[in-house]
C-alpha cells in the first residue's frame, strides 16, 4: 500500500492504494464518485471515462498510482462550469439521456472535445466519441445534442 493525493473535482484527496489499483476503484469505492461506471473492465466500453489533467482517460485502465499529484474531473466536477450545465441541459432536450449509464462518460468527453473543438461536426465528432459505448443506441440524439451545445463553448458567446 501506498498514500497518494490526488485532487478530484477539486477537492484534494488522501486516499491509500494498492500498486495494482485503478482509478476507477479508488473513484468509485474508496471516494463514493458513482458516476464513473464499471462495466468492461477492459477499456472497451469507455464509460469509466475521466478527465486526467484535462485528458480522457479510461479509469479501469488507468493505474491510480498514475494519477498521484494529478487533477481528476467527472461529470460531478463538470457542474460548476456553466458551458457543461448547458451541455447537459442540451442532452435532456435532445432525449440522449435513455438509461442514463453512459450520459457521464459522454458529458465528460464531450466536454473536452467541444472545449478544445468548438465547431467539431459530423465524422470529426463521430470520432472522438466513438471510444464510449451507449447500451441503448442514443448515438443520433447524442450527436445532436453535442452539436446543439457548441454555441455555448464558443469564445463569443
Amino acid at each position: 500500500m501506498r498514500t497518494i493525493i490526488l485532487t478530484v473535482n477539486g477537492l484534494s484527496k488522501e486516499v491509500s492504494v494498492n500498486d495494482n489499483e485503478v482509478l476507477l476503484n479508488v473513484l468509485r469505492d474508496k471516494l463514493g464518485v458513482t458516476s464513473v461506471k464499471a462495466a468492461c473492465w477492459k477499456g472497451e466500453c469507455g464509460l469509466c471515462t475521466v478527465l486526467l489533467n484535462g485528458l480522457p482517460v479510461k479509469s479501469c485502465m488507468t493505474l491510480a498510482v498514475e494519477a498521484d499529484g494529478k487533477e481528476v474531473i467527472t461529470a460531478e466536477g463538470l457542474y460548476s462550469d456553466e458551458r457543461a450545465k448547458k451541455l447537459q441541459e442540451s442532452f435532456v432536450k435532445h432525449g440522449a439521456l435513455q438509461c442514463g449509464f453512459c450520459t457521464p462518460a459522454f458529458i465528460v468527453a464531450s466536454h473536452h472535445v467541444l472545449s478544445k473543438e468548438p465547431d467539431i461536426d459530423g465524422e470529426d465528432l463521430k470520432k472522438e466519441l466513438s471510444g464510449i459505448t451507449c447500451r441503448c443506441g442514443t448515438y443520433y440524439q447524442i450527436y445532436d445534442a453535442v452539436k446543439d451545445a457548441r454555441k455555448y463553448y464558443k469564445k463569443d458567446h
